[in-house]
C-alpha cells in the first residue's frame, strides 16, 4: 500500500494494525509530507523495528514514474507521469519571477469534451485517486529539490497550486477534496488555501461545496456569455446552463464571502465569442457577483478548427470589461513550445 494520499486517521489506522501507538502517526506524517522522504530507513525518529515492519508489510511511499520531462524556453516545466496501471497524465509548473504554480490533473483524459480543448479530445479513462493527485505535487517538488517544506518566511518556488490540468475536478470531487486537505495540512506540505485555485467547467451543484469544504479560490471556465454559444463549444452547458452556473457562483460567495473573488476564465476564439456584444453580455451575466476576468488567447493545436482572436480585438474586449470596473487582464501564455499552455495538455502515450 502506498501511504501517500492517506489522511491522518487512515495513517493512524495502518499503524495500529502494526501494533503502534497513535503518537507515531504525527512522526510518520512529518517524514512523508514535510520532509518528503521516500525511504523508511531515512526516518530516523522511528525505531528500526517499526521501519522494518513498514517495509515487510508492503507499505511504500512512491511517486508516479516520470516518463518525460520537458523544459520550455520560458522555463515552464512539464512532466508526463505514469501510474501503476500504466495510465498517464501531464502536470505543469508555471514559473513567475521568484515563485510559481503547479497545475495538477484530476483525471486521465476528460469526459467534458470542450471542443476547443486539446485535453477534451482525449478519451476519458478514469479518475485519479487521492494518492495519485497528491503524488503529482510531491513529484514536482522532487524535481525542484524543494524538501523539506519551506517555512513561511522562506522562498517557496512551488508556491501555488492550480487544479486546472487534465480532467474536471468536480467530477472527481471526493478524491480532489481529500488530496487538497492533505496538501493544505500546516504540518506537512503546508500550501495555504489562499494559494490554491480550483477550476471547473461548470458542474453547478458541486460549486458551493468548494466553499463549504475547502475554502480555496474558484475559477470558472466560462468562455461564452450566452447559452447558445456555450452549448456549441462546451457540452457541459447543456446539463448545467448559465443560469444554474451563475446561481451556484452566487451561493459560493454567500458561503465564502464576496472578498473571495471568482476568476472567470475566457478563451478568446476568433469570430465565436469575441465581439463587443459578447463583452457587454458578459457584464450583464455576472452582475451581482464579485468576479475578475482572465482573458486567454487561444492556444491552437493540430486538428482544431478554431483560431485565436486578433490581438486588437482581445485588447478591445478587455477594455470594454475594464470600463465597467472589472479586472480583465490578458494572460501571457507560458510553455507553448512544449504544449504546456492552457488547453494544450494531452497524454501522448496511449492511456486507454
Amino acid at each position: 500500500m502506498n501511504l501517500i494520499g492517506l489522511t491522518r486517521p487512515e495513517l493512524q489506522a495502518e499503524l495500529e494494525k502494526l501494533g503502534e501507538k497513535p503518537f507515531r502517526t504525527k512522526q510518520l506524517w512529518h517524514w512523508i509530507y514535510w520532509q518528503g522522504k521516500t525511504d523508511f530507513d531515512e526516518m530516523t525518529s522511528l525505531g528500526k523495528p517499526l521501519r522494518q515492519k513498514l517495509k515487510e508489510n508492503g507499505y511504500t511511499l512512491h511517486r508516479p514514474k516520470v516518463l518525460r520531462e520537458q523544459n520550455s524556453t520560458d522555463t515552464t516545466r512539464k512532466w508526463l507521469f505514469e501510474f501503476d496501471d500504466k495510465k498517464t497524465v501531464e502536470t505543469v509548473y508555471i514559473p513567475e519571477e521568484d515563485r510559481g504554480a503547479v497545475c495538477l490533473s484530476t483525471q486521465v483524459g476528460c469526459p467534458n469534451g470542450c471542443v476547443f480543448c486539446h485535453t477534451g479530445s482525449q478519451k476519458f479513462t478514469r479518475n485519479l485517486t487521492a494518492s495519485e493527485f497528491v503524488a503529482q505535487f510531491m513529484a514536482a517538488r522532487d524535481s525542484y529539490g524543494e524538501w523539506p517544506s519551506p517555512a513561511a518566511q522562506e522562498i517557496r518556488y512551488l508556491s501555488n497550486i492550480v487544479v486546472m490540468g487534465m480532467g474536471e475536478p468536480l467530477l472527481n470531487y471526493e478524491n480532489v477534496k481529500k488530496g487538497l486537505q492533505i496538501i493544505m495540512d500546516p504540518e506537512g506540505i503546508a500550501i495555504s488555501r489562499r494559494r490554491i485555485t480550483l477550476s471547473t467547467s461548470g458542474i453547478a451543484p458541486m460549486i458551493p461545496r468548494i466553499a463549504e469544504d475547502l475554502g480555496v479560490k474558484l475559477a470558472v471556465s466560462l468562455h461564452a456569455a450566452t447559452n447558445e454559444i456555450r452549448d456549441k463549444i462546451m457540452p457541459v452547458n447543456r446539463k448545467y446552463p448559465l443560469e444554474e452556473l451563475i446561481a451556484a457562483c452566487k451561493k459560493f460567495q454567500e458561503i465564502g464571502g464576496t472578498r473571495q473573488y471568482i476568476t472567470m476564465e475566457y478563451v478568446m476564439l476568433d469570430g465565436i465569442n469575441d465581439s463587443e456584444a459578447d463583452a457587454r453580455e458578459l457584464v450583464r451575466l455576472v452582475k451581482g457577483l464579485a468576479v475578475k476576468f482572465n482573458l486567454i488567447p487561444f492556444n491552437e493545436w493540430n486538428g482544431c478548427p478554431f483560431k485565436c482572436s486578433p490581438k486588437k480585438r482581445i485588447e478591445r474586449f478587455s477594455a470594454l470589461l475594464e470600463e465597467k470596473n472589472y479586472a480583465a487582464p490578458i494572460r501571457v501564455s507560458r510553455g507553448q513550445d512544449i504544449m504546456a499552455a492552457c488547453g494544450q495538455l494531452k497524454s501522448t502515450v496511449a492511456s486507454g
